[in-house]
């Protein structure tokens, strides 16, 4: 999934980056964008998968929810750190012509990282109150839980409830509001884009369960058949006369939208299960899978290489083709970008164990 997340990402930022005005008017333009409306929820998503399977297997080893909330909690700060390294690299790049408040844009590493510092005051949360029970069962419905509350809060925390007191960095991570005024929507605010790493905690948790070991296959079918009916769900509610909101934003703040592309995100996730178990994922080398190994790395070359001063196409000035042509070509650099990685991981440590192992004793 994150390599198919990757993909999407890339022919996302290459039209955007690389079409011209009247190419932006096309068609195929608006529905590349939609394509990019799944690349952030699957990389949220799946970090909340990640981060239920790490947290459960900590369980079985017996640690505690301190050691838990210590081990999680700081992975997640790592992750939001290198989402400051990332702006603070992207700002001396472009030293001259950016403005010093994107520093403290809210982009989506720094989400993801927040998200998982959540998670894990969530999880040490549940788990440190020991109440009988299944902890697993808790711990799914406490994600679920927060997900949805994620979900109903956005709307008002961006209109009516808006913490406008606060300052204007801190205030980014709950409503993207940046230092514009009012929130954009092309950043990513815990409200909504949290709700998406919670959704996938709590599916994690679910995976965990005995039933699902057992019967692997069904359940990830039955998670296809969960998205269908939140699909439905979604358009039906969507479509009532009355809203809940005396402000409403179905594309950007919309519980409703929200609810589509968790059932959207639920029926990837069944055609990916199903693509690696019987599919040609089974056939050998997988560039999907391949990339997705390397997510992070692919996400931080790729981005200079579109958007940046190293741009191998000029911005806003190609045709269809053009821009596609680029976008292959992205894609194979940033193929091979991973396979050297995976190729060379571990290399390092060996030619120091070397190097060691031949120097002369002392």
């Amino acid at each position: 999934m994150r390599g198919l997340a990757c993909l999407l990402m890339f022919q996302t930022h290459c039209y955007d980056a690389w079409l011209s005005p009247e190419a932006r008017k096309s068609t195929f333009f608006m529905y590349s964008q939609l394509g990019g409306t799944l690349p952030a929820p699957l990389f949220l998503f799946l970090a909340g998968i990640s981060f239920a399977l790490v947290t459960n297997k900590l369980v079985e080893k017996g640690r505690g929810p301190n050691q838990i909330a210590k081990i999680t909690i700081r992975r997640g700060a790592e992750i939001f750190a290198l989402g400051l390294l990332f702006r603070l690299q992207e700002y001396v790049i472009a030293w001259g012509w950016a403005p010093w408040s994107d520093l403290f844009r809210v982009d989506i590493l720094n989400t993801i990282g927040m998200s998982m510092m959540l998670m894990g005051v969530l999880c040490w949360l549940v788990l440190a109150l020991r109440s009988r029970g299944n902890s697993t069962l808790r711990l799914t419905v406490a994600a679920a839980g927060t997900a949805t509350a994620i979900a109903l809060l956005t709307p008002p925390l961006w209109t009516t409830w808006r913490p406008d007191w606060l300052p204007w960095p801190i205030e980014s991570y709950i409503n993207g509001v940046h230092n514009l005024g009012s929130p954009q929507a092309w950043l990513f605010p815990i409200f909504p884009w949290g709700a998406f790493a919670f959704a996938g905690l709590a599916l994690g948790f679910l995976l965990q369960g005995a039933w699902t070991k057992l019967h692997e296959g069904q359940a990830f079918a039955w998670a296809g058949v969960a998205g269908v009916a939140f699909i439905l769900a979604a358009r039906w509610l969507d479509a009532r006369p009355g809203q809940l909101y005396s402000t409403y934003d179905y594309w950007h703040t919309s519980p409703n939208f929200l609810l589509l592309r968790v059932g959207m995100l639920l029926m990837i996730l069944a055609a990916c299960y199903a693509w690696c178990s019987w599919g040609a994922a089974q056939w050998g080398f997988s560039p999907l899978i391949q990339l997705g190994q390397t997510s992070l790395l692919v996400y931080w070359v790729h981005i200079e290489l579109v958007y940046g001063r190293v741009s191998i196409l000029p911005k806003r000035a190609e045709n269809i083709t053009g821009a596609s042509i680029g976008l292959l070509i992205i894609t194979m650099m940033m193929l091979s970008l991973s396979i050297a990685r995976t190729t060379m991981k571990g290399q390092g440590d060996r030619l120091w164990k070397l190097a060691r192992g031949a120097a002369p004793a002392t």
